[in-house]
């Protein structure tokens, strides 16, 4: 059985293949390894190869597994988040990636300190079972975002799942140029959250400064 760090430094080299392909620099990407469920043996083991980025979706998870770890790890919480379980999450972490509604937003302002950056999370595929703003209306949620003061530092997507990695590519395209126009009027605004273990490679080649990869890291 192959162990974390085998399988992390086989995903960095595939990142590292993706970006060069497409004529980026891939130090431009950053890895989130996906470490819900995970135990914490197995994070630090990730720990001590070296990577320092992972990604929790559950708060109370997350609570239990920060105090175990070391402090220099850079926390990302990349599942739904309930407003009331922003007070957990908001300390711990240094991004969230899945603001989905002004509500949330609001309550991501209050607390001690600077808040954490985050992303806007946009439903690329229109799919009614999923979250996040829908395309039509983005930039408008992020001129009030902005109004807000909230610390917005790109997009983010969970595109439809289709039968072939592939298929995720007009997504990722469609999320690319999205940020595009954005980036136009808000310059700081130019992260692209997008790509997970199956299409990540295409996620890179589209453009995704951030890739959330779980099971290729810490499953055979």
């Amino acid at each position: 059985m192959a162990e974390p760090a085998d399988r992390y430094a086989a995903v960095v080299g595939r990142i590292e293949a993706a970006a060069t392909r497409a004529g980026r620099n891939p130090d431009d990407v950053t890895l989130v390894a996906v470490s819900k469920g995970r135990n914490v043996s197995m994070i630090r083991r990730l720990y001590d190869a070296g990577h320092r980025d992972f990604g929790e979706n559950r708060a109370q998870e997350l609570r239990e597994k920060v105090p175990e770890l070391p402090l220099d790890i850079r926390w990302h919480f990349v599942g739904p988040l309930q407003s009331n379980k922003v007070r957990t999450v908001r300390p711990a972490v240094h991004a969230l990636h899945s603001l989905d509604r002004l509500s949330l937003a609001k309550a991501w302002m209050k607390g001690a300190g600077d808040p954490p950056v985050t992303y806007l999370q946009v439903n690329i595929g229109a799919e009614e079972q999923k979250s996040g703003v829908a395309v039509e209306d983005a930039m408008s949620t992020l001129e009030q975002l902005v109004r807000l003061s909230v610390p917005v530092i790109g997009i983010m997507t969970i595109p439809p799942l289709t039968a072939e990695p592939e298929g995720a590519r007009e997504y990722f395209i469609a999320m690319r140029e999205l940020r595009d126009r954005i980036a136009l009027e808000h310059p700081g605004v130019t992260g692209l959250s997008m790509g997970m273990t199956n299409d990540f490679e295409i996620a890179v080649a589209e453009g995704a400064t951030a890739v959330r990869v779980g099971r290729a890291i810490f499953e055979d």
